[in-house]
């Protein structure tokens, strides 16, 4: 039992924590591009909880996969690999070389073919030369497929946080109508493909420190932690939906 209490505890912690740094970058880049602060979310408080919920949603899927070795041996896993070098490159060139604005079934019936062909040429190439050449088989794709799953992931997360906050409370806390490559302004690529390598960059680089750190505060002192945060921040909750 208190082991179950804990390890709540701690993904308390961890999700109060990236909440906590999602609302400082959000309100940075507010900042940085307009020159004003805002408070960014649906909270009174510092905290974005989407930021919170995904980290934690992107633990609970990845840190086994993360463990793991996955190689170019493996067809799945060059193939997807690939497919995700091919699709990020192909998309930001045409993001870059074309001053349109496309959401997805316009990009898809201007450039989906030839996506397509390119990515399946490219697939079938790499696979004949991880067949013949041991120095490709051997290549560890991890890295990238796990930045597949969080661009998947992290997507479908804020499209359904968008949709829900505006069913909801009625309000739109971002629109993507002018961005590139967008559905239903909810998300886009520029958006998607940043969270891909913010998550990437998270789970490698930062959440280890973070797992440390918790590791060594007493579960007592949790306990305290995660009450004082937890207390004001369901109040705000209320608030908010009442209002």
């Amino acid at each position: 039992m208190k082991k179950r209490l804990e390890s709540i505890c701690n993904n308390y912690i961890i999700f109060c924590v990236y909440a906590f740094f999602g609302w400082i970058y959000e309100v940075l880049l507010i900042l940085i591009r307009e020159h004003r602060f805002e408070n960014r979310g649906v909270l009174f408080g510092p905290f974005l909880p989407i930021y919170g919920f995904g980290v934690l949603l992107l633990l609970v899927i990845l840190r086994k996969f993360m463990s793991k070795e996955h190689k170019a041996n493996n067809i799945l896993y060059t193939s997807l690999s690939v497919f995700t070098i091919v699709t990020l490159t192909f998309i930001t060139y045409i993001e870059y070389t074309t001053p349109r604005i496309y959401d997805v079934s316009i990009f898809l019936k201007n450039y989906g073919v030839e996506l397509l062909i390119i990515n399946v040429l490219t697939i079938l190439i790499v696979n004949i030369l991880a067949k013949k050449f041991k120095t490709i088989r051997d290549i560890n794709f991890n890295i990238i497929l796990v930045f597949l799953i969080i661009w998947v992931i992290t997507t479908s997360l804020e499209y359904v946080s968008h949709f829900a906050i505006d069913k909801l409370t009625g309000i739109l806390l971002w629109d993507y109508t002018k961005d590139f490559l967008n559905i239903n302004k909810r998300v886009c690529f520029d958006a998607s493909r940043n969270f891909a390598i913010l998550g990437t960059t998270l789970l490698y680089l930062v959440e280890p420190f973070i797992d440390k750190f918790i590791n060594k505060v007493s579960y007592n002192k949790k306990k305290i932690i995660c009450l004082i945060i937890f207390i004001p921040m369901i109040i705000d909750f209320i608030i908010r939906i009442i209002k």
